[in-house]
């Protein structure tokens, strides 16, 4: 079949990978235009422009894939469908009706409708989430669903870990829908969830939360976000793992060290810091960070 592909992330590009290996290999890959990334912020492309140049498939970067002039060469491809998996805008009328569409979500819908979904599993503690193949309508990942495979959420598990497996799943499960064309059924009405894109603010660790709950939120912004928690002195100190601890607490919202090892009072419970991303250097062992910034810390305790 005869396709063309809408993608921009590294999970998308895991998607196109893949299809690019089946029959249904795509003609055309559009994606975001080049963006700064990192801390000198130099231009780079996005992983599926890159993946793009690998497959040497031919690329195209539009600053808005719904004006006209994107439009036309995306026609101009003749494609029998057109696959959309993390694209990171909306897709409008016109171009939503004017071709086959498939999109690739990373979730069971109708649970975790949104730009998010990976991320909301494991925050939620989910311990199933998925793929689904659905068509794409005007109504936020609401449109029907021809095939969905799920995937179990492990204790262990980050949006890296997750993120990987649900990638070569939504491949596989995209290269089915297109070998077999299985028919479309309507999404149900009950179980709709919505998983918002990540905001600055739901980065921040608030201790009043529980123990539980914070080390969720740190493995579901791992690697690729990151969650922190302000510093008495102003600085805020990523955390890259974290896990329950069975010591008495400090104070909720006090941070201390013991023996080694670097403690958050919660709502409900110790959360122990594991690895943590002091502000302008590298992630750490929290042992580490407390042989630099222990003495501060004591200080401003």
């Amino acid at each position: 079949m005869r396709t063309v592909f809408l993608g921009t992330s590294g999970f998308a590009a895991t998607v196109l990978d893949r299809l690019a290996s089946s029959p249904h290999r795509p003609v055309l890959v559009v994606t975001r235009p080049d963006r700064p990334r990192g801390r000198g912020r130099k231009l780079s492309p996005p992983p599926v422009a890159e993946t793009a140049g690998l497959l040497g498939v031919e690329l195209l970067q539009p600053e808005n894939v719904n004006d006209e002039a994107a439009g036309a060469r995306i026609a101009q491809a003749e494609p029998e469908a057109v696959i959309i998996c993390a694209f990171g805008a909306l897709i409008r009328e016109p171009l939503l009706s004017a071709h086959e569409m498939l999109n690739v979500h990373p979730s069971l819908l109708p649970r975790w409708r949104g730009a998010a979904p990976i991320e909301r599993a494991i925050d939620a503690g989910d311990e199933e989430t998925g793929v689904t193949i659905m068509r794409p309508t005007a109504d936020f990942d609401a449109g029907p669903i021809c095939l969905q495979r799920a995937e179990s959420v492990g204790p262990d598990d980050d949006y890296g870990s997750l993120s990987v497996r649900l990638a070569a799943l939504g491949g596989e499960l995209l290269v089915e829908a297109l070998d077999q064309r299985p028919p479309f059924r309507d999404q149900p009405e009950d179980g709709v969830t919505i998983a918002p894109k990540i905001e600055p603010d739901d980065r921040r660790l608030d201790p009043a939360r529980s123990a539980d709950e914070l080390e969720r939120r740190v493995r579901a912004l791992t690697p690729h976000i990151g969650a922190y928690l302000p510093l008495p002195w102003g600085e805020r100190l990523g955390v890259v793992r974290a896990a329950l601890a069975p010591d008495e607490p400090p104070a909720t919202g006090a941070l201390a060290g013991r023996d080694g090892r670097l403690l958050l009072g919660t709502g409900t419970g110790a959360l122990e810091l594991l690895e943590v991303h002091p502000a302008g250097k590298r992630a750490m062992e929290a042992g580490a960070w407390l042989r630099g910034y222990g003495e501060r810390l004591r200080a401003t305790g």
